[in-house]
Parts: structure tokens; sequence; C-alpha cells
């Protein structure tokens, strides 16, 4: 399979080359979601709870008050930084894929997420969502 950059008709995937693809030399490009919350030291916390987080940067404004932390789980990292004026979040919403995605949808929901939509099989994922307790959207599964 050849996938293929609309935006600078550069090969990448399997049997592709990035190799120049946005000037990164080839560099893998990754996102890193950064959650802006009122509290970064709760919700630091929480992550932890629910995802089993490991931080692996934190800067404390003062001690034991998070002002940035870098998170991750699985792989998969994040940042979360406090925010006074926080407002509700926008309409982006985080999914994450994992081997066993009931036990993970269970483990947040017990850390206090709010179940939005149970685990169910659609357009071909087995996936539920949950908002966390600072307003976030987080969608886990597998495809099937």
């Amino acid at each position: 399979m050849l996938l293929v950059d609309q935006r600078h008709q550069v090969p990448y995937g399997v049997g592709g080359s990035r190799e120049g693809a946005f000037g990164m030399s080839g560099q893998p490009a990754h996102i890193a979601p950064w959650i802006s919350v009122r509290d970064a030291t709760e919700a630091v916390e929480f992550y932890r709870r629910a995802f089993d987080a490991v931080e692996s940067y934190r800067f404390e404004s003062s001690p034991d008050t998070v002002e940035v932390a870098q998170l991750s789980f699985g792989g998969a990292g994040f940042w979360v930084s406090a925010d006074p004026d926080a407002a509700a979040p926008g309409p982006v919403r985080m999914i994450i894929s994992v081997g066993d995605p009931d036990s993970l949808f269970q483990q947040v929901r017990a850390a206090g997420a709010t179940e939005v939509v149970a685990m169910n099989d659609a357009h071909g994922w087995h996936i539920g969502r949950l908002v966390d307790p600072f307003g976030h959207h987080w969608e886990i599964g597998r495809q099937l």
C-alpha cells in the first residue's frame, strides 16, 4: 500500500519514504495533544488513575502545583497545562486504540469519567466514549 501526502505529493507509509516531507529529514512526525484545564494538578492525578499514565516532565509554579506536565501511557504521549481561564473544551475528541478497550473503558469510568456512549460495535470498531471531569472526550476502542 502506498499513501500520498496530498499537500506535498510525498509518498509515505508502507513501502514509501517520508524523507523531505515537511522538511523533517527522515524524522517521524507525531501529534501530542495539549490539554488545557483549570487545575493541572488535579488533572494529572486523574489521568494517572484513569490511564496509568506516567509523568515524563513536570513544571511546578510552587511545590505541588502543576503548571505543565507531559504524560504518557502505552507509548502515547500528551501534555496537560494549567489555564485558569480554560473554557469548555472544543469539538476535539481523543481516540485511544488498545487491545482490550472494555477494560480500559471501565478503568477510566471508575477513575471518575462519565460514560457518554457505552461500548458497542459500529463502523468497524468496538468503541465507547467517556468525558473526563475536565470536559474532554475520550473514545476508547479497537478496530474489528
